[in-house]
């Protein structure tokens, strides 16, 4: 089972990314956490170069996503929000709607952030996204990660125990979910 990670940050001591890489090592047996990192590379949403190609870096994220058995979205909140690159890239992944990539698409939500809510309003932004793109969002556990520097050490590395709980608890969600998409035969 292939999952796409993408953290919506391009800090390189992203603790989103630092989440995703944690979820990756945590992932159950058969379960591969594959971390997108073309984040960068997508041009701004613009429906005059919304064609056929679309631009190199959305053609790629299509086919990422499309290819994935399910999303794992890593975002930090931004002004109460979703990161302008990750709303971005949602944009473009949700074209065309009715045969988007992300529609019905088994997604999971993850943030990390400094403050006391740990990205709480940025995940109800992004699910508000994910609900138009009807994807097939994991609603529990949620798993909002706040006062990250007590979370992670000076190398990004996970160390707090409850997080790496709750960590499993989302991807083992979405596993399932996957797999009630598509049944592995008998």
């Amino acid at each position: 089972m292939n999952i796409l990670g993408i953290a919506g940050s391009l800090r390189s001591g992203s603790h989103n990314a630092a989440l995703l890489r944690a979820a990756a090592a945590l992932a159950p047996e058969g379960v591969t956490v594959e971390e997108y990192r073309g984040l960068r590379e997508i041009p701004p949403f613009d429906a005059d170069l919304d064609i056929d190609p679309p631009p190199g870096p959305v053609a790629d994220l299509r086919a990422r996503i499309g290819a994935a058995d399910g999303l794992l979205l890593a975002t930090p909140e931004y002004n109460y929000g979703v990161p302008g690159v990750l709303k971005n890239a949602i944009d473009w992944a949700s074209r065309p709607a009715d045969s988007s990539v992300l529609r019905r698409k088994p997604v999971a939500l993850m943030s990390a952030a400094p403050g006391a809510f740990g990205g709480v309003r940025a995940q109800l932004s992004l699910r508000q996204s994910l609900l138009w793109t009807d994807s097939d969002v994991v609603t529990k556990p949620e798993v909002m990660v706040f006062a990250v520097r007590q979370r992670f050490d000076e190398d990004g590395n996970l160390v707090d125990e409850a997080v790496e709980a709750l960590l499993r608890r989302l991807v083992d969600a979405l596993a399932d979910k996957i797999r009630q998409r598509h049944p592995m035969p008998v």
